[in-house]
């Protein structure tokens, strides 16, 4: 099993929200089955920072979801950047641009019209493929459903 783990399922496992025991759970199969690390690029990175700050804004609007501070909100991204500069379970990838493009471009051309993904789940999907991973955990229902769509494995 190769895993490619989109930006809300490390969400979840860093700020232990509304998924977290099942991201956990399935952080210790990865880790039981002596999964590589996770690949993150820079869309996940990227994407995960404003998770983040979302999350501030979230709670200080008072909708529901996961309630952090931003000194919180700042210590779990340190925690996910120092994960990722150490490569154990978290491994920087660079994706040759132009193969995501076309992979996003067939992928958009072929499911967009008809389930009206967002560019974000067809982002990550497509970043699944271009690193031939087999597997695709998210707690985005949309972008599983097009994981599935692709032959990947859910959770």
């Amino acid at each position: 099993m190769t895993i490619y783990a989109d930006t809300n399922f490390f969400v979840a496992l860093y700020c232990h929200g509304p998924n977290g025991d099942e991201a956990q759970r399935l952080h210790d199969l990865a880790i039981s089955g002596a999964e590589p690390a996770y690949p993150v690029s820079l869309i996940s990175r990227l994407e995960f920072t404003n998770a983040l700050q979302q999350s501030v804004y979230f709670t200080r609007q008072g909708i529901p979801g996961i309630q952090i501070s931003r000194e919180h909100a700042l210590v779990i991204e340190a925690l996910f950047f120092t994960e990722l500069a150490r490569g154990t379970s978290l491994a920087n990838v660079i994706l040759p641009e132009r193969r995501l493009e076309r992979q996003f471009q067939d992928l958009c051309h072929r499911h967009t019209a008809k389930e009206g993904f967002r560019t974000y789940d067809i982002l990550h999907v497509a970043s699944a493929l271009v690193l031939k991973r087999d597997t695709f955990w998210s707690f985005d229902q949309k972008a599983r459903k097009l994981a599935k769509l692709e032959g990947l494995a859910v959770n």
